[in-house]
């Protein structure tokens, strides 16, 4: 039997029901948001380089998860790795879901500021102190970008590349009126003040699927915080099917549908 209390959090407005264990309290100022549903030895892999690069020691590790059911989300081998706090999503939606669930839970235990990055160990979880730098310097919004100077971008198949430098990122960087280079990177950090500004609001049950991140990545600027970009790697492994969640014409059609959501303001608090 299991040492760790698991607590339902239900019927909060705006966050789908949820699971939450705790393996240990809260001991940084920062912390970093995983959504991952069945990413198996990917997970894992990326949790062991974060132990490895002393990142559980600079921010608290929260998996966000959506319902994994590949084993990979064993209590003993998530504390052996360093996870802080286990988060199961029980009602509705998808990445955006788990991602609101990981804010509520965040922003109830009073962290400063909230990384994200996905959990398919395709991201540099190495680069997390950039982003901690720039969260003390006062930035809102701080992309993770393979494109600008000191980032990689390691096998990226050449359709994605396209559709980010020549889609994406234009019809973000508009809306946002900032310039930015890899907008679907989901390698982000996001300050308290920008989530709790009531002109934000990210905890809304619109935000089902990508809709958050497109939303995110254009009302930090839009309402005058600073944002800006920091060097990160991303790498697809070499001969194998690109670990992605935007698959099809379903998968991309819904990515647009989001991007011109967030273009014309559809996604603002009304």
């Amino acid at each position: 039997m299991s040492e760790f209390n698991t607590v339902l959090r239900s019927g909060l407005v705006g966050v789908p029901d949820y699971e939450q264990t705790e393996f240990a309290a809260r001991k940084t100022k920062y912390c970093v948001l995983i959504p991952i549903i069945n990413e198996g030895q990917r997970i894992l892999a990326e949790l062991d380089r974060a132990m490895a690069a002393g990142v559980d020691k600079l921010v608290d590790i929260i998996l966000c998860d959506g319902g994994s059911t590949d084993g990979s989300m064993a209590f003993d081998g998530l504390t052996a790795r360093g996870v802080n706090t286990l988060l199961v999503k029980k009602g509705h939606g998808k990445q955006g879901a788990q991602l609101r669930m990981g804010i509520h839970f965040a922003l109830q235990r009073g962290y400063e500021g909230v990384l994200t990055i996905d959990g398919n160990n395709k991201d540099s979880i190495e680069s997390v102190p950039l982003f901690l730098e720039k969260l003390d310097e006062g930035y809102g919004l701080i992309q993770g970008s393979r494109f600008i100077k000191g980032g990689q971008a390691v096998n990226t198949p050449p359709v994605r590349w396209l559709a980010v430098r020549f889609i994406h990122a234009p019809i973000i960087s508009l809306a946002a009126r900032q310039w930015f280079t890899d907008t679907t990177n989901a390698y982000r950090g996001y300050s308290r003040a920008y989530l709790t500004d009531a002109k934000v609001q990210p905890l809304r049950d619109v935000f089902v699927g990508y809709e958050l991140l497109a939303y995110l990545s254009v009302r930090a600027t839009q309402l005058g915080y600073k944002a800006c970009e920091v060097p990160v790697l991303r790498a697809y492994p070499a001969n194998e099917p690109a670990p992605t969640k935007i698959k099809g014409f379903k998968g991309n059609s819904d990515l647009m549908r989001c991007l011109l959501g967030a273009l014309t303001g559809a996604y603002n608090p009304q």
